[in-house]
């Protein structure tokens, strides 16, 4: 077997042989306590395309894409660049074979500059042996030229939007002369506009003959990016198909193992009386004299562009940022939500936008996690924690949500997306909330996840919880609502009934 050191050395010297395919896996196996997160699969990426990985949370695609990475090795099976086998050490030993991972978690020093940030311990040194900045912001600027990104090398991390940062991971990638780029659900953050931007990197890279996995739960991407794809399903690999030959209802049932006929359950229920009001709330800067109604039993969708406002409303009727002015009112009583406790103890939840910084505590387990909104709740008496009754609770609630984990002691770190996600909802539920605010409950999770999260959504409505969905994906907004309220810049601009909202129309009401 090939060490990372000769292999590097060369591919330095352009000797590798040719190979069908530039980099692959085979018969490869990873077991974590409890958990076969792979078993026996194979994976294989020709040059100059772009292969997307699908596959629902938890099906194991992260898991090989990090052995691909170095960040893990495999407990069986082998690695082969350009048709020679490797064995990875660590990200280092990848970046020095050719194989670049971007991940969804953005990986760049802040408080340095892009320049820094890109060429970090390969600084070029000038003859006494000292950094010269000037060659690092020349280096920096011909890269940028090259793929066509518009920045100044100087500027700080902290102050790029998203869409930058993930450009200058892109470009630090790049700068390792990376014949192999991975991808991890590389637009989830991004804008429209920003999503055309990088995928017009994406096909230069391509026609330079980099081999790009790109890692996505965003059908339309696949189709309009990817040359073909692999789905893995349960640790286990499915098959590869060219994205020309299969649909998009193929490509769920390789997924999933099962048909879904309706992603969005949407159930007709009865309406109950109005149990959330709020009037010309304002948060002075942000949004101004926004006014809605939310009965029991129904889900109000709440749609708009990125920064209309729709998140910020929702922190503030949760009292997470107190409103300047306006007034909520809760089964008809007025009410002063000053505090997150405060809205708990009205018996309202809410499921934040990021799981990752303001959903999970990482560094804590699923029962920890589940269990940390009731904490004063029924479940302390005298001052102590009822620990049996409350792990009972919890179980119940985990096997409910159907979360896939060995048991209520993994770090939550651990799991999939989707069972995060599932791990905050069954947190919320134990609060028995009366009114529940969702913001992008389905954001990067795979189908199937969000199928059952919809469920979930329906039977609540079903018990006469009063529901708010924010959410990007028109599809879910329309399919999901009962009533759609839009904003644009702060404003409400429209509701729509279900049966007159369109797409058309809430774009309309998006753009004003």
């Amino acid at each position: 077997m090939v060490s990372p050191t000769t292999m590097a050395a060369v591919r330095a010297s352009g000797a590798i042989p040719n190979a069908e395919y530039l980099l692959s896996a085979e018969g490869v196996r990873k077991e974590f306590p409890g958990v076969v997160a792979l078993d026996d699969v194979e994976f294989k990426l020709k040059r100059g395309t772009v292969h997307a990985l699908m596959g629902e949370n938890g099906a194991g695609k992260s898991t090989l894409m990090k052995i691909l990475a170095g960040i893990y090795t495999p407990d069986q099976g082998e690695v082969l660049l350009k048709g020679q086998k490797i064995r990875l050490q660590s990200p280092l030993d990848a970046l020095e074979n050719g194989i670049a991972m971007i991940h969804q978690e953005l990986n760049l020093m802040p408080f340095m500059t892009v320049a820094e940030n890109i060429w970090i311990r390969r600084e070029p040194k000038n003859r006494f042996g000292f950094v010269d900045h000037g060659e690092m912001h020349r280096k920096t600027a011909a890269l940028f030229k090259r793929l066509n990104i518009v920045m100044d090398p100087e500027t700080q991390v902290r102050d790029l939007s998203v869409a930058n940062r993930q450009m200058v991971e892109i470009a630090k990638a790049v700068s390792y002369e990376s014949d192999v780029l991975i991808m991890d659900e590389p637009t989830s953050a991004l804008t429209e506009r920003e999503v055309e931007h990088l995928f017009t990197i994406i096909r230069d890279l391509r026609a330079q003959g980099i081999g790009i996995v790109y890692i996505t739960h965003k059908m339309n991407e696949l189709f309009e990016i990817a040359d073909e794809f692999s789905v893995f399903r349960d640790g286990k690999y499915i098959g590869t198909h060219a994205s020309t030959d299969v649909t998009r209802d193929d490509i769920i049932r390789m997924m999933v193992g099962r048909e879904i006929t309706q992603m969005f359950p949407k159930e007709e229920v009865p309406i109950g009386d109005v149990i959330l009001s709020v009037k010309n709330l304002t948060l002075k800067g942000v949004f101004h004299d926004v006014s809605f109604d939310v009965r029991a039993g129904e889900i109000l969708g709440l749609a708009g562009l990125v920064g209309s406002g729709r998140s910020n409303v929702a922190e503030t009727i949760f009292g997470v940022t107190p409103a300047s002015s306006g007034t909520i009112e809760i089964n008809g009583k007025p009410v002063n939500i000053d505090s997150p406790n405060t809205a708990i103890r009205h018996r309202m939840a809410f499921l934040t936008e990021d799981r990752k910084d303001t959903g999970c505590l990482l560094i804590l387990d699923i029962l920890e996690n589940m269990q940390i909104a009731v904490l004063q709740d029924k479940f302390v008496k005298n001052g102590f924690v009822a620990e049996r009754e409350l792990t009972r609770v919890c179980e119940e609630m985990s096997r409910k949500l159907r979360v896939k984990t060995p048991n209520l002691h993994e770090r939550i770190e651990n799991l999939s997306g989707g069972n995060q996600q599932k791990v905050l909802i069954g947190r919320w539920l134990l609060t028995h909330p009366r009114i529940l605010i969702l913001d992008e409950p389905t954001r990067g999770i795979d189908v199937g996840a969000k199928a059952e999260i919809h469920r979930f959504v329906t039977e609540l409505a079903r018990d006469g919880v009063a529901v708010i969905m924010i959410s990007s994906e028109m599809p879910e907004v329309l399919g999901m609502s009962d009533r759609v309220m839009v904003m644009h810049e702060g404003r409400v601009t429209g509701i729509l009934d279900r049966a007159e909202a369109t797409q058309v129309k809430v774009m309309e009401l998006a753009a004003q």
